[in-house]
């Protein structure tokens, strides 16, 4: 009720693109390679900038979640398409929200037709290539005023992986969660994260991707604000 009669607006003016969902590397028409993201915290952050007065702008790969109304979409499905859609679109955006989760790697080989079983009980050997890295792409081009955000979908050594990866790819934040724990990672309505700045960390105990999504929102308005 709050948030209808008393709508924050603190995003108006400023243009947001969210990435959303996991990308599929085919190998043939009928097989990928693929993850497990469904897009709900893209979709989540997306819905709460839009409700802020942000014009966003939502890239997603394949996703299970709910749609939001009223946000237009670019539908991709492998993560040179995310690659092309997401740095095509970054240099008019004021804020960049990654919270897609694209394949590392992609098929060295890909067949325009079903691959068939040889039937001869060998071993069927594919090699995998390394696909580009979104984020680092587009912190390596990021202008002034920009405000970067990542995701680290971890399993171990959470913060430490985090904080490489924020340095690494010019971040001005990354939201980390360990995709072991009950009730965080893919596929579910809540999450458990740790909000990671050069400046510190703030630890976000479990509590639906909705709240987390204001709560990344609030980070990067502080960000922007300093």
């Amino acid at each position: 009720i709050c948030g209808i009669l008393c709508p924050k607006l603190d995003m108006e003016g400023l243009k947001v693109m969210v990435t959303a969902g996991g990308t599929r590397e085919r190998l043939d028409p009928v097989r990928y390679l693929g993850n497990d993201s469904s897009g709900k915290m893209g979709f989540a952050i997306a819905a709460a900038a839009k409700a802020r007065g942000a014009e966003v702008t939502l890239v997603c790969g394949h996703t299970t979640a709910q749609q939001p109304a009223d946000i237009p979409v670019v539908r991709v499905e492998s993560t040179c398409d995310l690659y092309d859609a997401v740095t095509s679109r970054a240099p008019e955006m004021d804020v960049i929200i990654q919270a897609a989760a694209p394949a590392d790697y992609r098929f060295a080989v890909t067949y325009t037709e079903k691959h068939k079983k040889a039937h001869d009980g060998q071993p069927f050997v594919i090699e995998l290539v390394e696909n580009p890295d979104i984020a680092a792409a587009v912190g390596a081009a990021k202008k002034p005023g920009q405000t970067l955000v990542g995701f680290a979908a971890e399993t171990e050594n959470l913060h430490a992986n985090a904080q490489k990866k924020l340095a690494k790819k010019n971040l001005d934040l990354i939201v980390a969660n360990d995709v072991r724990q009950p009730g965080a990672g893919f596929n579910v309505d809540t999450n458990i994260a740790t909000l990671i700045t050069r400046d510190g960390l703030t630890d976000c105990p479990l509590q639906s991707k909705a709240e987390l999504a204001e709560t990344i929102l609030d980070k990067v308005m502080e960000l922007r604000a300093k």
